[in-house]
């Protein structure tokens, strides 16, 4: 059961969060009927995740608008903090677009006639360090189009403000220099102004920004009659007594009856930024009201649109053919050979050389999707065919620190299941318990995750399940909750290094005993 299913006695209502795992920076629109999201991917390939609700409760993942991150040189290697940052999401003049901000390049775009592609190459619209969150305003009213955009210090030396420019109506450039529309420095307690989306709504310019941090700051509203300012603010969502902390950053959407919704993320250490949904009213002076009377809501009647299944972003997978789901992406642009599609079914990754295999968080292969925001257990089956002495493949909790679960090949040609760790400040993993002889070459990997983002791992090597090493804590990068992965890998050495393959990928709710 998904957190946005309803719940029993209660129904016609949703439990937040409506997306619960990292799909960090929300952004939303209506187009017709359909609702569609895009969040950041940061250093993960494809880029750009896109999703689709009727109800925007239940959401569904379609696609992705970025096949690769540029330059394709800096991506070859895993940059997980880095590369893309925040998108908006609109629609006009009949096409899809997105901007979005790469804190070491500038602010880029991407376009497309459908949802689902084909989406152009990545056009640089402003070159720069520190240009992030960009939103695109095409002014109906004016014929005007504009772009806004918060600034990263640890690039640029410049927080906390937010410049606007009069931009280009095909979206390819700007059309000025840029001024500072709101510096949140003159305003009293305010602090890390970041992440706008730009509206037009009642004769007003509207920028919806965060600021306070992710962990514990809040959603700000601003007006003006003009663009370029002056505008006046106002605190429109805040944690309040709810448990719901640095509730902000995210889109508003309207759907067809007139309802007004604000859908935004909650960090969750080691979860990600999850998402929420709040219902959003106007007061009579003109601002907007999220939530209930400002705070958080946990539970609220859904949005007056027609009622959809049960339905969430995909987590399970059978690899047919050897091909992945559109939930798994790389940590790093992918090379030709490193999944091998094939007559059956399951993952055959290719044991790939590298003098990193010492450290997980530095290899490129390593195919991921997120960890789920609620407890579960992640099961999988692993085959390891490769004869090369060092190979390994397993099943891994990914981020800062890491742990993983899986089969190594010995010098003396035999298979043992091994179980290991590396901490935050470590330069290479070690033991979390002692190897396992696995005669057959397969194992049942598995991961139970339980509150707190803690994992126990156990393993079947076709006897019964058995626990194996300590809980571990998963933790997460700097902006990127941690991840599952699957992998193979071999020591650095000349030729082809053989393969493993994983089948059965499973994601399932807690099962208490």
């Amino acid at each position: 059961m998904t957190a946005a299913e309803t719940t029993p006695g209660t129904p016609g209502t949703y439990t937040n969060p409506v997306l619960n795992a990292d799909w960090s920076d929300p952004d939303v629109i209506r187009v017709g009927d359909d609702f569609y999201l895009t969040a950041s991917s940061f250093g993960r390939v494809p880029g750009l995740p896109l999703l689709h609700s009727r109800d925007l409760v239940h959401w569904t993942l379609v696609g992705h608008a970025l096949e690769r991150l540029e330059p394709e040189r800096e991506f070859a290697r895993p940059r997980h903090d880095c590369g893309v940052w925040a998108p908006s999401l609109r629609h006009h003049a009949g096409r899809f677009w997105i901007f979005w901000g790469d804190p070491d390049q500038g602010v880029f775009q991407v376009n497309a006639p459908d949802i689902r592609g084909p989406w152009t190459a990545p056009h640089l619209v402003k070159p720069g360090k520190g240009l992030i969150d960009p939103c695109p305003l095409w002014d109906e009213e004016t014929g005007e189009a504009y772009l806004v955009h918060a600034w990263a210090r640890s690039r640029s030396g410049i927080k906390n403000r937010l410049t606007g420019h009069r931009m280009r109506p095909d979206g390819t450039g700007l059309l000025d220099e840029g001024k500072v529309i709101v510096d949140a420095d003159r305003l009293p307690g305010w602090f890390t102004l970041e992440g706008p989306k730009l509206y037009r709504h009642d004769g007003w310019y509207w920028i919806l920004a965060p600021a306070g941090s992710v962990e514990t700051g809040w959603q700000g509203a601003f007006r003006s009659r003009a663009f370029f300012g002056p505008y006046e603010e106002r605190v429109v969502l805040e944690q309040k007594d709810t448990d719901v902390n640095g509730p902000h950053q995210g889109g508003w959407v309207r759907t067809e009856l007139g309802e007004d919704w604000f859908l935004h993320f909650q960090q969750r250490g080691a979860y990600g930024r999850v998402v929420h949904l709040q219902p959003m009213t106007w007061s009579p002076d003109g601002w907007p009201v999220l939530g209930d009377d400002g705070a958080p809501v946990t539970e609220h009647p859904r949005p007056a649109l027609p009622p959809q299944p049960p339905a969430a972003p995909a987590t399970d997978d059978d690899f047919p053919g050897g091909r992945f789901g559109r939930q798994w992406s790389w940590t790093a642009n992918p090379r030709a050979g490193w999944a091998t599609q094939h007559a059956g079914d399951g993952l055959r990754l290719a044991c790939v050389r590298s003098a990193d295999a010492h450290d997980l968080r530095l290899l490129p292969g390593v195919l991921t999707q997120r960890f789920p925001g609620e407890p579960s257990v992640i099961e999988v089956e692993l085959r390891l065919d490769s004869e090369e002495p060092g190979a390994r493949a397993g099943l891994a909790v990914l981020g800062d620190a890491y742990r993983w679960i899986g089969l190594q090949r010995d010098t003396d040609g035999s298979v043992h299941l091994v179980h290991r760790f590396a901490e935050s400040v470590a330069e290479a993993e070690r033991d979390a318990d002692r190897p396992r002889p696995a005669p057959g070459g397969r194992a049942r990997l598995r991961i139970e995750t339980v509150p707190g983002a803690r994992c126990r791992f156990s393993y079947d090597l076709g006897d019964g399940p058995c626990p194996v090493g300590r809980e571990f804590a998963a933790t997460p990068w700097r902006w990127v909750g941690a991840l599952l992965g699957l992998f193979a890998l071999a020591p650095a050495g000349q030729g082809q290094a053989g393969t493993a393959t994983f089948t059965r990928f499973r994601v399932g709710p807690h099962r208490t005993h």
